[in-house]
């Protein structure tokens, strides 16, 4: 008499009804194959099952690029949507003090940095140094040294790094707790220095100079042009 299980009727009867079920279940599919395997014996060489093995791993191996990809897609989705959100809050005061109020506390929730500062240098028309918190005005000269310390080349644009030391020239009373932050660069016309916007975050991992800076520098652009409202 043979000692092998036998099947149940209901079960043969289901599988015959559905196989479909059988060959989308990888585990299933594996006890299969590796019982198959061991019906052939040790000495046999199973190239398909080698294939399939490989094939499993190569799919395995997509699936994971394919959530990378996913996911890729939705972080600059949110990203392109928290830039578009900051610009549109910008472009809704119409006075300078209203415009800084936004700045320090509207566009730093919005793109969940903890400070923004507004640093500019002496000499600007139509600035005055006493408003508001977000504004800091320094010497000429000191946003371009400022931006070249730790890198070499020309000045760029967006300049995204981690921070160590105490920045409380530009942070200020929060300069100690800021570990990493965006400088956004732009120009103010010929008869005025440059300009940079300072956003610090206490995430050591929120900027770093690997990251893309499309959307920051398309917020720079726009940062920009409304700030000329004020600054002829």
């Amino acid at each position: 008499m043979s000692n092998k299980p036998k099947m149940g009727d209901k079960l043969r009867e289901g599988i015959i009804a559905q196989p479909d079920v059988i060959l989308e279940d990888q585990d299933l599919m594996r006890a299969l194959v590796a019982a198959n395997e061991r019906a052939m014996g040790g000495n046999i060489v199973d190239l398909r099952g080698v294939a399939m093995k490989r094939l499993e791993a190569r799919l395995e191996r997509l699936e994971d690029t394919h959530q990378c990809v996913i996911a890729a897609a939705y972080e600059n989705l949110a990203g392109a949507n928290q830039v578009h959100r900051a610009i549109l809050r910008m472009l809704e005061p119409v006075e300078m003090d209203e415009f800084f109020k936004v700045l320090s506390s509207d566009i730093a929730a919005i793109l969940r940095v903890d400070v923004v500062r507004l640093v500019l240098e002496t000499g600007h028309k139509g600035i005055d140094p006493a408003r508001g918190d977000v504004l800091s005005i320094t010497k000429p000269g000191f946003i371009e040294d400022y931006l070249k310390v730790g890198r070499r080349g020309p000045v760029r644009q967006v300049t995204l790094r981690k921070i160590r030391d105490e920045n409380a020239q530009i942070y200020g009373d929060k300069g100690a707790t800021i570990r990493s932050e965006a400088c956004l660069l732009f120009d103010l016309g010929a008869e005025n220095t440059p300009g940079m916007l300072a956003l610090g975050s206490r995430d050591s991992q929120m900027f770093f100079p690997q990251q893309g800076s499309d959307l920051l520098t398309f917020f720079t652009d726009v940062f920009e042009r409304i700030l000329h409202r004020w600054i002829p």
